[in-house]
């Protein structure tokens, strides 16, 4: 074999060999420098800025448009939905809703038709095309209002069942070892609970899969305090993200804000920052703008409200600048549309 092509083999192989090497840095969401660019997986905290569709979800059978509303966005997107284990008064007889709590009449969709079979269509395509460059498609966040150990086993069930369609992570024997995910289209968070964490991640034997990923414990009392002292732990195996009501950015609550400042902005940056750095995805709740006699028609709450559109917007227009993972709001549509514009 001559030198030149003893030379050429040799790179060939040392190519093969980086390229093969950066497939595994991707697959686990590290970003690299690379000529001045950064790469990064989808899965990286920070890598991309999502509408977060806020209770999606009928209230008392009004607004049962909203998953499809949600869905028509487009994705990738977030989409809360709120669990509630019903017990009917005349048989006894338990399952778990999708509600925002008590009352119910036990008539409300459950977790399977409302949201897994609404979005098969979206999961299979995806699945059958193979391009998974913008997976997770949506993000499944999962508000329990109930915590019944019965109520935990039955979500967990219909996870289960559910599993060729939802990133997972190897359940290792260390929670300080954060495994690598193996990224489909749906990734499922949930709660900061010990309830969740031991239905979720303790039960579950070494090498299993972890199907949902909580949230870091917090520390609100004052949500004026720095970040380390408001979410001082620090990622793991099953804590991957941390939730935030937007009083930790704007203390005085939504109706009562004021003005956006360079002060405000300022502070929701560090608490963004300090998120990715640590390595956890950052979710802010909830950010609506409209006026006051628009609420109770769009099902929206009085303490989200920040009463206008242009109030709203410089919100949604910052933490979209700080690269905040999950923008929660009742205002799908708006949010999707402003965010596509910056792409």
């Amino acid at each position: 074999m001559s030198k030149a092509i003893a030379l050429n083999t040799r790179r060939l192989r040392n190519r093969k060999s980086f390229l093969a090497w950066l497939a595994g840095i991707a697959a686990l969401g590290v970003a690299l420098p690379l000529g001045g660019a950064r790469v990064r997986g989808t899965t990286h905290p920070g890598a991309r800025v999502l509408m977060d569709a806020h209770n999606c979800y009928p209230y008392f059978g009004w607004w049962a448009d909203r998953i499809g509303r949600a869905l028509s966005a487009g994705t990738p997107l977030a989409i809360e939905q709120d669990l509630f284990w019903y017990t009917d008064p005349h048989t006894k007889q338990s399952h778990s809703i999708v509600a925002h709590g008590a009352p119910a009449e036990g008539n409300e969709p459950t977790l399977r038709e409302y949201f897994f079979e609404r979005v098969r269509p979206v999961v299979e395509k995806a699945l059958r095309d193979g391009d998974s460059k913008d997976w997770p498609l949506i993000t499944l966040n999962l508000d329990l209002k109930s915590e019944e150990p019965e109520h935990l086993a039955a979500i967990w069930q219909l996870l289960t069942e559910y599993r060729d369609w939802i990133t997972t992570a190897r359940r290792g024997s260390d929670i300080r070892e954060m495994g690598a995910l193996a990224v489909k289209p749906i990734l499922v968070l949930t709660g900061e609970s010990e309830r969740q964490k031991a239905a979720f991640y303790d039960n579950l034997p070494v090498g299993s899969s972890l199907l949902v990923f909580g949230a870091t414990p917090t520390h609100n009392a004052d949500p004026s305090a720095p970040p380390a002292a408001i979410a001082p732990n620090g990622p793991d195996n099953y804590h991957r993200w941390w939730n935030n009501s937007w009083r930790v950015v704007e203390p005085a609550g939504q109706p009562n804000a004021g003005e956006w400042t360079t002060a405000k902005e300022a502070r929701l940056r560090n608490l963004v920052q300090y998120a990715h750095e640590r390595g956890f995805w950052i979710r802010f709740y909830t950010l609506d703008g409209v006026s006051q006699s628009e609420e109770s028609c769009r099902g929206i709450f009085h303490s989200y409200n920040f009463g206008s559109r242009p109030a709203v917007e410089a919100r949604w227009q910052a933490a979209e600048r700080a690269g905040v993972d999950y923008i929660a709001t009742d205002q799908y549509e708006d949010l999707a549309r402003l965010l596509a514009h910056s792409r």
